[in-house]
């Protein structure tokens, strides 16, 4: 069956639906985004139709996939870029499926991976290389803390949005006390944590790898990447990065040989800690049936994942999407947290002389680049102006102190 008149669906408003929306929009796909508002930088995108749901999850998400397949004539290719939209559609999964091609693991391994200490068991199960791991359900678990190694990591096992609003991504923890100090503040919050070894390595010791599985478990698309600097260093989402050729045959094997093993199928991707103190591959957390933040990296070094899912949903041959530039390696990177992370921790010289592209700027879809300029116009602005209030404050502040001495000297 031909897929020429196969459009997609992608469900977010982040950088990362806007690179799969340009990934589809480099090969003619018809696509429509859908965001919970038209302030999402995806939105600004000339390559996609807008559709507003808010939330993004639950029945009013449903419903509006419903609407859109109804629409759409065949039945569209539906990417998620989100793990609360991940959610809602696998619990939906017979009637997404229905109007939908997505590919999906069963809903109990899906909802396995998404939740670390569930990752966890699944990795030590398959013989996966993995860091060794303390499960916090209650402040009862804390005395299991004596068997790690320490320094580690205290992280939340699955993305939770209260969390985020109040705490970091991730917390480095050099002893059992900062621990059961930082999971007192917490707890009351989202007492469902992990404490996972910390391995020895900088920003750009994290690797990925990015992947589509398709048929009966067959690998339509890898490609291997490598962080360059995180925001914040060390813990944070990815501000920079590109590709990994060097290791690219270790990443893809070890990443399907684990999807494999525990039955995954569809969009996922691995990242992987390469040790410092004996050069092995760690693996730290998968993202599963959703592209990952930097999916464009991919992109812009010729092995373009969205498109090569969609081509393999609708029967077309992949071979379109899936040129590498081999030899090549590009910067992909997210301006403003890549600036935040140098001015915190210097540059990197290996590979600050590679050309880069901005995650917001193309010139054939400027829209999201200048939906970029307005904000970080618009937070200089606050910037200024909270630095004009304060020294106006403090001249106040100071006037008021002077005049209260010499009140007090007469």
């Amino acid at each position: 069956m031909s897929g020429s008149n196969v459009s997609a669906v992608v469900v977010g408003g982040g950088l990362n639906a806007l690179g799969v929306i340009r990934s589809l929009g480099a090969g003619g796909v018809p696509v429509t985004v859908v965001a919970a508002a038209t302030g999402f930088v995806a939105m600004d995108s000339r390559h996609a139709r807008k559709r507003v749901v808010s939330p993004v999850e639950g029945p009013a998400l449903i419903a509006t996939l419903e609407a859109l397949a109804r629409d759409a004539g065949e039945s569209p290719v539906l990417f998620l870029t989100e793990e609360k939209t991940v959610r809602t559609v696998s619990e939906h999964r017979d009637a997404v499926a229905s109007r939908y091609r997505i590919r999906l693991p069963a809903h109990d391994t899906l909802m396995a991976l998404m939740h670390k200490q569930g990752f966890q068991e699944l990795a030590e199960r398959c013989g996966a290389p993995v860091p060794r791991c303390v499960h916090l359900r209650s402040h009862e678990d804390l005395p299991a803390l004596r068997a790690l190694k320490f320094p580690c990591v205290l992280k939340p096992s699955e993305k939770n949005y209260q969390y985020g609003a109040r705490f970091k991504k991730g917390y480095v923890v050099r002893s059992p006390a900062d621990v059961e100090r930082l999971y007192a503040e917490i707890a009351p919050v989202l007492p469902d944590m992990v404490v996972q070894e910390w391995i020895d390595g900088d920003d750009s010791d994290v690797y990925f790898c990015l992947q589509y599985v398709g048929e009966n478990g067959a690998t339509v698309a890898s490609f291997p990447g490598r962080k360059i600097r995180s925001w914040p260093p060390k813990i944070g989402g990815t501000a920079s990065c590109t590709a990994a050729w060097t290791d690219a045959d270790a990443l893809a094997r070890a990443t399907q040989g684990f999807f494999a093993g525990v039955g995954f199928t569809g969009m996922g991707s691995m990242e992987y800690k390469r040790d410092r103190r004996d050069g092995r591959f760690y693996m730290i957390e998968p993202t599963v049936a959703r592209t990952d933040f930097q999916q464009e990296v991919a992109t812009v070094h010729g092995i373009n994942i969205p498109l090569a899912a969609w081509c393999h949903e609708t029967g077309v041959s992949p071979a379109r999407a899936l040129r590498p530039n081999r030899p090549m390696r590009i910067v992909w990177r997210e301006p403003e947290t890549d600036r935040q992370s140098i001015a915190a921790q210097g540059g990197n010289g290996e590979f600050d002389a590679l050309p880069s592209c901005s995650a917001y700027w193309r010139c054939s879809d400027p829209g999201p680049w200048f939906y970029w300029l307005r904000r970080w116009v618009l937070a200089r602005a606050r910037g200024v102006r909270r630095r004009i209030l304060g020294r106006f404050a403090a001249e106040r502040m100071d006037v008021r102190s002077k005049n209260t001495s010499t009140t007090e000297m007469h």
